[in-house]
């Protein structure tokens, strides 16, 4: 079953348009990959879909909502989350006050101490530091702080741009480990754009490769790694 529909004949920015012809479906409870070269519209698709970036002509399907001219906000009350690139965090206020930021739109406490129960049981290192200022953080852990944040609203497809950003080999590894595991704990969509593609591959069940705006392949990783794909792909 599809829980996320997408055609869009172009988007971009302002009169720059850098997507061309995507139409996209994914089903609910993948975890779903996004590679290519740098400059090939990765993160535009994503901040298309979120509602960033311009979508001037198409539609967007989110279960069975056309979120299509939904503002941002909306899109996320409805179930879609992203996390950008870097794993931004708020330096200046604690790991607590950052998880706060990401349940705002939760309807009262009880709720919210329930969510965050839940997010803390993925990333017990959190718990230990929920006082302490997020800009104290190391790398790895900004990261835990971001996606907890993002899960604290329980979306329904969870956006990842470049979650191993800044990271060294080890918490890489940890990284992508920790996404498969939100996956099959809490059975959430999981949408990643990734340079990473050796680790991204170990954990998609689809994956979609884009060169100069458009999709030149939709498979599986096994697919993908036949006949020489991933060096047609980045031979640009």
């Amino acid at each position: 079953m599809n829980i996320l529909r997408a055609n869009l004949p172009e988007a971009g920015y302002g009169k720059k348009i850098v997507l061309h012809n995507i139409s996209l479906e994914v089903d609910e409870g993948a975890i779903v990959g996004f590679i290519g070269p740098n400059g090939a519209g990765k993160s535009t698709l994503l901040k298309g879909l979120i509602g960033i970036v311009q979508v001037p002509h198409g539609e967007i399907f989110l279960s069975s909502s056309n979120i299509t001219r939904l503002p941002t906000e909306q899109r996320v009350a409805l179930g879609l989350s992203y996390v950008p690139q870097g794993n931004r965090v708020f330096t200046e206020l604690s790991v607590r006050e950052n998880i706060e930021v990401g349940g705002y739109l939760l309807p009262d406490r009880r709720v919210f101490q329930d969510r965050m129960e839940s997010a803390l049981q993925l990333f017990p290192e959190l718990r230990e530091r929920l006082k302490q200022t997020a800009g104290q953080l190391s790398g790895g852990e900004k990261q835990q702080l971001a996606l907890c944040r993002a899960l604290m609203l329980n979306p329904k497809v969870l956006m990842l741009d470049e979650p191993s950003l800044g990271l060294s080999p080890k918490l890489v590894t940890h990284a992508f480990n920790t996404i498969k595991s939100i996956n099959a704990k809490l059975g959430t969509t999981i949408l990643i754009v990734e340079q990473k593609v050796r680790e991204l591959l170990r954990i998609v069940h689809r994956v979609h490769a884009l060169r100069m705006g458009e999709l030149v392949f939709s498979g599986t990783p096994e697919g993908l790694q036949s006949g020489g794909t991933i060096k047609k792909i980045f031979l640009v």
